[in-house]
């Protein structure tokens, strides 16, 4: 992976746990041990299992999170862009990464190490406080997720995450700003790429999406949200 030189105190991404801290004086000497890199698209930057090498944070690109589930096959349990952070599950309880990850665009990544990550928390409670406060919206998310698989049917699920991919990539001449196959838009929704194809297919004779290419574009997002406003969990 090559090296990128990304400027912690240039940067845009205002929800970044780094740069929200930035104006510390004490975080200075942590940012200084960063190590920040561009991972390829494609690319897998986090295998699942392997030892932890500290939390990442993207810098710009796009990024999605895999768990390995029934047969090998991997489950995409979180899709995630600038200023996002990666690697968080299992850190500061488990030696191993409980997760994968690839770049779904070329992606310049921050990384910093375990021994940086836990001097931060031990050194600057406002940081600890917060990263506390992503913990358990995180927890809030996924115990969500486990009723949605439990209580939707595939065409909601998939409608779920067209809308959950709508608002937080948004969307720009009619496309949402991320790129997704078929088979990502299953592993996510938690169904087979054949039911994805002919969920998005049955959508777009409806008029309520459209497509261009891998490309998704939501026509009536109020249509779709009301299609699962019963679940009360977008």
């Amino acid at each position: 992976m090559k090296e990128e030189l990304a400027i912690c105190d240039t940067c845009a991404n205002e929800n970044c746990f780094i740069k929200k801290h930035i104006h510390l004086e004490q975080m200075k000497q942590y940012v200084a041990k960063k190590h920040s890199f561009v991972c390829k698209k494609s690319h897998q930057f986090i295998i699942e299992g392997a030892p932890l090498q500290g939390l990442y944070f993207i810098c710009k690109g796009k990024v999605k999170t895999v768990k390995t589930g029934i047969n090998g096959r991997e489950q995409i349990v979180r899709l995630t862009k600038n200023g996002d952070t990666i690697g968080f599950r299992g850190f500061g309880t488990s030696k191993r990464y409980l997760i994968g990850a690839y770049a779904l665009e070329d992606t310049v990544l921050c990384n910093f190490s375990n021994e940086t990550m836990i001097e931060i928390l031990k050194n600057v409670p406002e940081f600890t406080y917060d990263l506390m406060l992503f913990y358990a919206d995180e927890l809030n998310k996924s115990e969500n997720n486990i009723r949605k698989i439990a209580h939707m049917n595939v065409r909601e699920r998939v409608i779920d995450l067209l809308l959950y991919i709508h608002k937080k990539f948004g969307q720009t001449n009619g496309l949402i700003e991320i790129e997704l196959s078929r088979k990502e838009i299953a592993d996510f929704a938690g169904t087979t790429e054949e039911q994805a194809i002919r969920i998005i297919s049955s959508l777009k004779k409806e008029a309520l999406i459209k497509t261009v290419g891998k490309r998704i574009g939501l026509l009536s997002p109020s249509k779709l949200q009301s299609e699962i406003m019963e679940h009360k969990y977008f």
